[in-house]
């Protein structure tokens, strides 16, 4: 895969200097594939199974992945391209997938991904679809939801996005009778899912949250075995977010990389709550990641104004005691270095985060495409930060080759940084999607008061057991 790396002011033998390092190569990408971001969308609506239009692999990888990191079983079905189909089609590989899901899951939606093969080769899944409800229409049949998700182009992201924005389009219909708000929160943990709904309760908001899978995702124990888990947004909460009285948008890049090459001035690709606001009228709110007090205060802001309350008391002592932590914990932190790494709405968020307690983030590095990422970090860090390095479409080979002239204290990334931080003899903080190398991924919090509280004390933490593990004296109190 051809790949310009654009390394804002690095200075580096691997780079030549200062600017821009052109090469032709990606070497273990900052990025997953844009079915998998679908595929976990897909997971988060009820009663849904996932289906890749492609070859098994895909289905395959994407299982793996996610099993590793949610710790659940995850049945993802596959139309399971061959030879013959590559050249003359998917048609009859579509129809046996789409029958044989039906006849042993019997499910309520079935989201279908495309793949590489299958968008290289021109399938038309959209007619597909209608041709099967077409010969079908005397049968009771699923919902289809279809997202374009070739992984030559984008990332995970930009097929999550697709996908929950594939859903809203489909499925959404306008109403006079709904005084609902609709939350669409991007790629989060189980576990932040679970927390962003007890917010909304806290502040008697009737809502709509998609997708969701944190149960779906991160089951209790089961008896007997389910083939398709419980949980997800219902196809009928789906249906009413185009009635919502405003729809809240993690995020400020969003689906702006490129699996579509969006262009600003011309825009033909939306977000789930773009195209809601420009189809039914629903106001949108974007917000970046609640991750640090400041991103935080501005969505409960929004939750002020949808609602017409104050803040419950019980997140301004949350607020109040994250404060309390950021003093007591200065001492551990200020000065320290971090390289960041993931999503792009995920890193812009942990910059702003660790811009307010003090560690100096001297690399942010993702795999996204938009574009964008510079100036969103210029934006929260009001241009002040001159010497920090930004860099889009980033590999992890990359960040190895230029990591120790950087002399990083920490990172803070996936699972798939960790060879990086074991040469270098540093700590890594796990935060996001994968990690396939601790336990428990499912229920880290990232978001609101509460989860950067955790990742606070985290950081923190790792740091402090870094220098007593490194001690020639070995004390016990630090």
């Amino acid at each position: 895969m051809d790949s310009t790396k654009k390394i804002n002011g690095a200075k580096s033998p691997s780079f030549g200097g200062v600017g821009e390092a052109s090469f032709v190569s990606t070497r273990n990408a900052c990025k997953l594939c844009a079915p998998l971001g679908a595929s976990v969308v897909f997971k988060g609506i009820k009663g849904c199974i996932p289906m890749i239009h492609g070859s098994q692999g895909c289905a395959t990888y994407i299982r793996r992945y996610m099993i590793s990191h949610y710790k659940e079983p995850v049945d993802i079905a596959s139309s399971n391209f061959s030879e013959e189909s590559t050249i003359f089609g998917g048609n009859k590989n579509f129809i046996a997938g789409i029958d044989n899901i039906i006849k042993q899951y019997n499910p309520e939606v079935i989201g279908i991904a495309s793949a590489c093969l299958s968008e290289t080769i021109g399938e038309d899944i959209p007619r597909l679809i209608r041709e099967y409800r077409s010969v079908n229409s005397d049968k009771p049949l699923p919902v289809f939801v279809h997202a374009s998700t070739p992984s030559y182009q984008g990332t995970h992201i930009d097929g999550f996005h697709e996908a929950v924005a594939a859903a809203v389009s489909s499925i959404a219909q306008v109403s006079e009778t709904e005084k609902h708000i609709n939350i669409f929160p991007g790629f989060v943990s189980p576990e932040d899912i679970r927390n962003l709904k007890e917010i909304l309760a806290d502040f008697g908001l009737d809502y709509v949250l998609f997708p969701d899978y944190s149960d779906s995702l991160d089951n209790p124990h089961w008896k007997d075995y389910q083939l398709i888990p419980e949980g997800g947004t219902p196809v009928a909460d789906i249906r009413r977010t185009g009635s919502a009285k405003a729809s809240i948008e993690f995020g400020y890049v969003l689906n702006q990389g490129g699996l579509h090459g969006r262009v600003k001035s011309n825009k033909t690709v939306f977000t789930a709550a773009e195209w809601l606001e420009k189809n039914c009228n629903v106001p949108r709110n974007s917000v970046g990641m609640p991750i640090g007090i400041k991103e935080t205060d501005k969505f409960f802001d929004v939750l002020e104004k949808l609602a017409g309350i104050s803040t419950p008391e019980k997140y301004k002592r949350q607020r109040g005691r994250l404060i309390d932590a950021y003093v007591d914990g200065h001492k551990y932190l200020f000065g320290k270095r971090a390289i960041v790494y993931g999503e792009e709405d995920l890193v812009i968020g942990l910059v702003s985060f660790l811009e307010e307690i003090g560690i100096e983030t001297v690399l942010v590095a993702s795999g996204g495409e938009s574009g964008m990422l510079k100036d969103e970090i210029d934006r929260i860090t009001q241009g002040k930060r001159k010497d920090m390095l930004v860099v889009s479409d980033m590999d992890f080979e990359s960040i190895n080759d230029i990591v120790d002239d950087l002399k990083p204290d920490l990172m803070i990334g996936n699972s798939k940084g960790y060879y990086i931080t074991r040469r270098l003899g540093i700590p890594l903080v796990r935060v996001s999607f994968p990690i396939h190398d601790r336990f428990g991924a499912q229920r880290l919090r990232h978001l609101c008061y509460e989860g950067t509280q955790e990742l606070f004390d985290r950081i923190t933490n790792v740091l402090i057991e870094y220098k007593q593990e490194h001690s020639p004296v070995g004390y016990k109190y630090i």
